[in-house]
């Protein structure tokens, strides 16, 4: 064993509640993320993927080193966070998955992830069923994602009871992690004599043992609070340097094995604190140099020092809030402080509503599904496997094996919604819409979209209103805003326009068909449409759509037959309507009569056979899902938008020299000159980094422009959109790195943003030179060194250039 006695732990809680649509399975645009689609895709390129090839500079500033922190310190990843990324930031995905297979080979066979209870339920406030539920699918995520037994498990919020601990052990997880404060009392093993923890903060150097009333136990760490707080809200990653000093002076002098450790949300590295991922890789290589301290992780540790204290905790507690588990359950006092005038009373009857649909998904699940099984609650542990694989083969194979070979389609559907109801009655205990401040607010909300879609499902399978009730206690549930007054308000407004059926996909599929020609079979969120007929007509402006689509969910395998037909009126003018399959001859009808009052431009005629035979069945731009309707304004605006551009833009021309002479004479430009002049600016800018090939010369200039005239950047949108296209780029010169031409471009492009003072970090093109430079700068130099090469002593000036303008250390 080493002689070293001091070891080190960063373990980072990664997460993000599930902002999946539930009935698209897909994150819907989020404006408040701009420029990015959504918070998760923000939040990535802030945080998670930027942890995963993290800089480390020297003393000018340069990145000198680039490192994956998960490698080297402890981490837990949400499930749902990880399904998201697993399909939407793929990289970043992988390199997680590595970064773990690596950390075993730094820790002692012990990896750097552990396991989450899978959508951060509140444990001590979910019901026996759920905490297994939770506890099963949380290790068989982690299974099939690092392809490795779990050795520890993350409680949502550290959330923690005594019943379970007790599941955690009987599932063979090793550890969790805890506030100090959730201690009650320790004691070294073999003593009489308990120590309150009230009396004696508990020391959170040492591992302890926790031994339960069935007989099992489970260690325990106590993460060191003065320093983790410091992490998360007294910026101590505002200095690398700083953060590794304050970890090491967290040490005695005792002459036994001690672990210093915090636990922060992993989000703090980055996207709370920005840069705080670099801070973090200082502060990693900063102690792994340090030969009289080991970094380490929580399964490693507990291999090598077994706890020689045991401890018993408080029931019912958790790390954000002092009153136990009460943030999730009343108006406890806790908030995040922005607004002293509410109250967050609305916390005990949403749970209360909660708790009412959960009860009643309870009994018609036990009631439906005990006709095929006699064990509905293990089948419902098991259908993790088909939430992490929804092939149909997948599927077939866990039908076959729970439920026999002698299902027919209805009884499939009716078995695969009855799982899915109960997939939603638990995500929408999801913690995060009890953690914040407002019942309407976004988190809160998607919780109860989930509640909504599960409610839906229910209604589906029994045939019974449930809604009804529902909304009813939704009344109940207050808002601290006026415009609401209550949650069923917001429901009305908000969540009821996103509930789907398979005849809103329809109507989706029927509206979205006037603007893209979609191939025979496709794919549609989690729908498959598969068109029978398809015909399209045009007269001037207008345009008219009739057709024949069958669809089928791949969550669920209900299909449909519709018939659809919609007119274009122009703009974001659509009316048509979408129903099950009419047969041949009605539909035959349909279209005659339809296309020939299209045709003869006879609108009321048309408006009048629309009503025929779709009734009840209209639909408009408003039934487009979130997405494709932002698609298609923008699209429909085209050509105003470039109007209103030009005239802009003309206003910028014809006014030029008079700008020269406000700044020479340093005079204000009047703000009904300055506001358009700065927007024509930035959209002609704008629109030269969309355009396929940016004319460098035309760009310069333009770029001169905005410094003679003081005009104020609209840094965001022009910040990103260089890092995408210096990406691209870089991208393609990984392709073929000797490529001088090429290189060239890039290089002029770099030296022409800085010299138009954006501030853009070129994150992914850094990450891209650098395994350039590894793979094959040395064999370039190599050829500089023999002589007579001036296509290699071009590439190495060219390729070192790049280097300069990207901010890395050649």
């Amino acid at each position: 064993m080493s002689d070293i006695k001091k070891y080190l732990c960063i373990h980072g809680h990664f997460y993000q509640p599930p902002r999946e649509n539930p009935w698209l399975n897909k994150v819907e645009i989020q404006d408040s993320a701009y420029p990015y689609h959504d918070w998760n895709h923000r939040i990535n390129a802030e945080c998670y993927a930027r942890n995963s090839a993290s800089r480390i500079l020297n003393e000018e500033g340069k990145v000198v080193d680039i490192i994956n922190n998960y490698a080297w310190m402890s981490f837990n990843m949400g499930p749902t966070l990880l399904a998201w990324m697993q399909n939407e930031a793929p990289e970043t995905y992988a390199a997680i998955l590595q970064a773990d297979k690596d950390s075993i080979a730094n820790f002692s066979g012990h990896g750097s992830a552990l396991a989450q209870a899978y959508n951060h339920m509140i444990m001590p406030l979910a019901n026996q069923r759920d905490k297994e539920t939770q506890i099963i699918w949380g290790i068989e995520d982690f299974r099939s994602r690092f392809d490795r037994e779990p050795e520890g498990m993350w409680l949502g919020e550290t959330a923690v009871n005594t019943e379970t601990l007790e599941v955690l052990a009987a599932h063979h997880i090793k550890f969790t992690i805890l506030s100090p404060r959730q201690a009650k009392r320790f004691r070294k093993i073999g003593a009489t004599e308990w120590k309150d923890r009230a009396g004696t903060k508990i020391n959170s150097r040492n591992s302890y043992i926790c031994y339960l009333p069935s007989g099992n136990s489970i260690a325990l760490f106590f993460y060191d609070a003065s320093a983790s707080q410091a992490v998360a809200f007294e910026g101590l990653l505002n200095n690398g340097e700083d953060f590794a000093s304050r970890l090491l002076g967290r040490f005695n002098d005792e002459n036994t094995p001690q672990l210093v450790h915090i636990a922060t949300d992993g989000e703090s590295y980055g996207h709370h604190h920005h840069l705080g991922e670099m801070a973090l890789s200082y502060g990693l290589n900063f102690i792994n140099k340090d030969r009289s301290v080991e970094l380490t992780v929580y399964g490693e540790y507990l291999e090598k020092f077994p706890p020689r204290h045991e401890v018993e905790i408080l029931e019912n507690t958790s790390w954000s809030c002092v009153h136990g588990v009460e943030r999730w359950n009343s108006n406890c006092g806790c908030n995040t402080g922005g607004h002293q005038d509410w109250t967050q009373e609305w916390r005990r009857p949403l749970r209360k509503a909660f708790d009412w649909v959960r009860e009643h998904t309870i009994a018609l699940y036990e009631k439906e599904l005990t006709t095929y099984t006699t064990t509905p609650w293990d089948v419902r542990n098991k259908y993790i496997c088909v939430v992490l694989d929804r092939s149909e083969a997948n599927v077939s194979i866990f039908l076959k094996k729970h439920f026999g070979s002698n299902l027919d389609k209805k009884d499939k559907i009716k078995l695969l919604k009855l799982l899915e109801m109960q997939y939603h009655s638990m995500l929408m205990y999801t913690s995060c819409g009890w953690f914040f401040d407002e019942v309407t607010g976004i988190e809160s909300m998607q919780d109860i979209f989930y509640a909504a879609r599960a409610v839906q499902l229910a209604e589906e399978i029994s045939g019974q209103p449930y809604e009804k009730d529902f909304i009813a206690l939704l009344e109940k549930i207050p808002s601290n805003i006026r415009e609401y007054g209550n949650a069923a308000a917001a429901y009305n407004k908000h969540v009821k326009p996103m509930i789907v059926d398979m005849l809103r996909v329809g109507a989706h599929f029927a509206v979205s068909s006037v603007f893209e020609e979609f191939p025979d079979e496709t794919i549609l969120y989690s729908f498959s449409a598969n068109s029978k007929s398809k015909y399209y007509y045009e007269a001037g402006k207008q345009k008219l759509v009739i057709g024949r689509t069958c669809f089928r969910s791949n969550i669920t395998w209900e299909e449909i037959d519709i018939s659809y037909a919609v007119v274009h009126m122009g703009e974001h003018n659509l009316f048509g309507g979408a129903r099950p399959y009419l047969g041949s001859e009605s539909l035959e009808e349909l279209h005659t009569n339809i296309v020939d009052a299209f045709q003869k431009n006879r609108l009321y005629e048309l408006f009048n056979l629309l009503d025929k035979y779709f009734g009840s069945h209209s639909y408009s731009f408003w039934h487009l899902f979130r997405d494709e309707q932002r698609q298609i304004m923008e699209l429909v605006m085209e050509n105003t938008l470039k109007n209103a551009e030009g005239t802009i833009y003309q206003l910028y021309e014809n006014n030029y020299q008079l700008l020269q002479v406000f700044d020479e004479i340093n005079m204000a430009v009047p703000k009904q000159l300055k506001l358009p002049i700065d927007l024509a600016i930035n959209t002609k800018l704008i629109g030269m980094f969309e355009t396929e090939e940016i004319n460098l010369k035309t760009l310069g200039n333009l770029l001169d422009v905005t410094k003679r005239i003081s005009v104020e950047l609209d840094t965001v949108t022009l910040n990103y959109l260089a890092n995408e296209r210096v990406r691209t780029l870089v991208d393609k010169l990984a392709i073929d790195p000797s490529d001088n031409e090429l290189l060239q471009y890039i290089v002029d492009f770099l030296r022409l943003i800085k010299k138009g003072d954006m501030k853009t970090e070129f994150w992914e093109a850094q990450n891209t030179a650098f395994l350039i430079k590894a793979d094959i700068y040395e064999i370039y130099m190599e050829r500089c060194k023999k002589g007579n090469n001036p296509d290699a002593e071009k590439w190495c000036q060219l390729f070192d250039a790049l280097y300069k303008n990207l901010n890395l250390v050649v």
